[in-house]
C-alpha cells in the first residue's frame, strides 16, 4: 500500500479519548496501548483512497460512530471535510460530543438516532467501520450515497468473502465493488485490513 502520512498531532485526542474511556470502555483496556495503531491509524487509512481518488472536500456520513472511529481521526486530520457520526447509542454519541469540544472539532456533527430515519439526505462519502456485514451496511449506507459518490466499508482481511454475501443487496441498488484498498496496521504481527469502496 502506499505510505500512509499522517499530519496531526494526537496527542490531546488520545488524552480525550482515553479520559471518555474510562467512563464507558469505549474500546478494552488492552486495546487502550494501541490506541493509534489499531484505531486511529485505521480510520485515518481512508487517506489512502482520498488520495487515489483525488478527493480534497465533500460531506462524509459515519455510520455506527459509536466510540468516535473512523469520524473523530478524520475530523482531526481532515478540517476541509464536513462529517456527521450517527449512532443510536446516546452516551457515545455524548462521549463524541465531549471530544468534539475539548478539540474544538467545528466540522463535525453528530446525531443520536438510527439511520434508516436519515430521509432525504444525500452524502458525497459514506463510512462504516466495526459495525455489521457488508451486505446489511450496504442497505443502509446506499440510499444516503449521491450519484458520484463512495462508501467506504473498513473491513478485515474476510473482504472478498463480505463482498460475496453482499451481492444482491448490491444488485438491488445498482451498485458495484469499485476497489479493495488492503493495507496493513503498523503492529508487529502482521493485520491486514481492507477498505471496501463501493459506489454506482
Amino acid at each position: 500500500m502506499d505510505k500512509l502520512i499522517i499530519k496531526t498531532d494526537f496527542t490531546k485526542y488520545k488524552e480525550v479519548f482515553l479520559e471518555q474511556n474510562t467512563k464507558l470502555n469505549l474500546i478494552s483496556k488492552n486495546d487502550e496501548k494501541y490506541l493509534f495503531e489499531k484505531h486511529i491509524f485505521d480510520s485515518l487509512a481512508i487517506k489512502i483512497f482520498f488520495e487515489k481518488y483525488k478527493i480534497s472536500s465533500g460531506n462524509i456520513l459515519d455510520i455506527g460512530c459509536g466510540g468516535g472511529f473512523p469520524c473523530v481521526p478524520i475530523a482531526l486530520e481532515f478540517p476541509e471535510f464536513n462529517i456527521t457520526g450517527i449512532d443510536s447509542i446516546r452516551k457515545k454519541i455524548n462521549a463524541i460530543n465531549e471530544m468534539k469540544t475539548a478539540l474544538e472539532l467545528n466540522n463535525l456533527k453528530t446525531i443520536c438516532g438510527r439511520v434508516e430515519n436519515l430521509k432525504g439526505q444525500k452524502f458525497d462519502i459514506i463510512t462504516s467501520r466495526a459495525v455489521a456485514e457488508l451486505g446489511k451496511i450496504c442497505e443502509y449506507a446506499l440510499p444516503l450515497l449521491k450519484k458520484d459518490g463512495f462508501f467506504a466499508a473498513y473491513k478485515s482481511k474476510k473482504a472478498l468473502e463480505e463482498i460475496e454475501g453482499a451481492k444482491k443487496v448490491l444488485a438491488k441498488h445498482n451498485a458495484k465493488v469499485k476497489d479493495i484498498i488492503t493495507y496493513n496496521l503498523p503492529l508487529e504481527e502482521v493485520y491486514e485490513r481492507n477498505l471496501i469502496i463501493i459506489s454506482y
